[in-house]
């Protein structure tokens, strides 16, 4: 294998991170069944793309395989693992301690693709001090320096959407790096953090209107 380019000589779009995605998990399916080989066209197949497009998705990071006799699905899946950069653990906090949080916090892939949430705030009283299984409900007031302490670098959001801006800003105070934004409305945050928005309802529109 040719060694992968210096990162910060790569610009990746979303679409190629989530086509990224898409081969990662033909790749784990295909390791699950102990497959040697996979091939350009097993990952078109899955995830909807090409061949070709597969191709050249991975020379953006460098050269795998051999023409002819494919890839070794252990040896991909790895090399794809740490370009997405799940091969290290990533500390999550949860804002909004609600019907979505709590599902997010009982959903154990996150936590095997190295997504640990160490903490879960709301400013409800109620709420407060709630045991989510190991996680206790924290007030608001104690977001920044529980950042800190656990070193936390993704923020998501699952409030409703009058309150998202100011948790939003909070978290970037509190030296949050990423943030993944499930409240239904237009964020704005700095630069130097990555936003990502998720907007279920957005999705049932489209698919409502794909079904009229």
């Amino acid at each position: 294998m040719i060694p992968k380019r210096r990162e910060e000589e790569i610009r990746v779009s979303d679409s190629t991170v989530r086509r990224l995605s898409a081969y990662y998990r033909i790749l784990a399916e295909f390791v699950e069944r102990k497959e040697t080989t996979i091939s350009s066209y097993d990952l078109a197949e899955g995830s909807g793309a090409t061949p070709a497009r597969v191709r050249k998705d991975l020379s953006t990071f460098g050269q795998f395989g051999k023409r002819g006799t494919g890839y070794d699905p252990r040896q991909l899946l790895a090399e794809i693992r740490s370009i997405l950069g799940l091969d290290r653990k990533w500390r999550v906090g949860l804002v909004g301690a609600g019907n979505l949080a709590h599902a997010l916090v009982a959903y154990k892939e996150f936590e095997r693709e190295g997504f640990v949430i160490e903490a879960v705030f709301d400013n409800d009283p109620a709420k407060i001090g709630q045991l989510w299984g190991k996680l206790l409900v924290e007030p608001m007031e104690r977001l920044g320096s529980l950042s800190r302490e656990r070193k936390l670098t993704i923020g998501i959001i699952a409030t409703p959407a009058g309150a998202a801006q100011d948790v939003a800003e909070r978290l970037v105070g509190a030296g949050i790096q990423g943030i993944l934004n499930f409240a239904p409305r237009k964020l704005t945050v700095p630069d130097h953090v990555t936003l990502k928005n998720v907007n279920l309802a957005i999705e049932l529109e489209g698919l409502s209107f794909a079904l009229k």
